[in-house]
């Protein structure tokens, strides 16, 4: 005896409330389950970025977000407790109270990202302590600025803190953000430490407690939602006082 195997038809999705369970095609349904099963596994892997070199755990991140989160760094040890845990998780963890734990959330989010604070895309970091350094690089066409012809154009790195010039390859190197150069060879810019006795060109950026850190509004007379009902009972209370 030979078995056929039924024919399948694809049918308007409008359609399908209205048939039995049994006569939907459930391969096509089982296909993208298991795309959205991988689909979900992507993200949750994309949920806990690595480490940088500045940024290289819990501490450290706490440290550099401020508003005194480094108190909780005992109740987040590790770098996947970091950015793994919910809100009612960081709630049961005891970080308290919960505009603590939005603001970690946000500056969690941020570093997802990729948007750093200071110092956020340096790659050579000992200790917590990085190098910078002033660069010219010889650019391909020359540039006329008034009277003078500029055939180089200046640049601030980030370079190993043992490193010698001669053993610095500039190609390898970008500029780091958040960087300038006032003047000749001074390099300026916020948490930046000149070097003692570089003549300039060179500085130290090291880590610090709320460098990235974003302050709290201070609210004025009550804030919005109740700034009219304060000022009005000042206004009656000055009246009070003068009769």
């Amino acid at each position: 005896m030979i078995v056929r195997q039924p024919h399948v038809v694809s049918l308007p999705t409008f359609l399908a409330p209205c048939l039995p369970r049994s006569y939907l095609p459930v391969r096509h349904f089982q296909g993208k389950a298991k795309g959205k099963a991988k689909s979900k596994a992507k993200v949750a892997a994309r949920r806990i970025p690595k480490p940088s070199p500045f940024v290289p755990d819990s501490k450290t991140f706490l440290s550099l977000i401020g508003r005194d989160m480094i108190q909780h760094a005992a109740k987040l040890p590790t770098w996947q407790d970091l950015f793994s845990y919910t809100s009612p998780q960081l709630r049961d963890a005891g970080i308290e109270p919960p505009r603590i734990r939005r603001y970690l959330l946000w500056m969690r989010d941020r570093y997802r990202k990729g948007l750093y604070g200071v110092g956020g895309d340096l790659e050579h970091v000992t200790e917590g302590t990085a190098k910078l350094k002033v660069v010219e690089v010889p650019i391909p066409e020359a540039t006329i600025t008034g009277t003078t012809i500029q055939r180089t154009k200046k640049f601030v790195v980030n370079v190993p803190l043992e490193a010698e010039d001669k053993d610095i390859q500039v190609e390898q190197l970008r500029p780091v953000k958040g960087m300038k150069i006032v003047g000749e060879r001074t390099i300026a810019g916020p948490y930046v430490q000149p070097e003692k006795g570089a003549r300039g060109g060179v500085a130290l950026i090291k880590v610090q407690d709320g460098m990235w850190e974003y302050s709290r509004g201070v609210k004025v007379d009550g804030g919005e939602r109740r700034k009219k009902m304060v000022r009005r009972k000042r206004y009656l209370e000055e009246l009070r006082k003068q009769k």
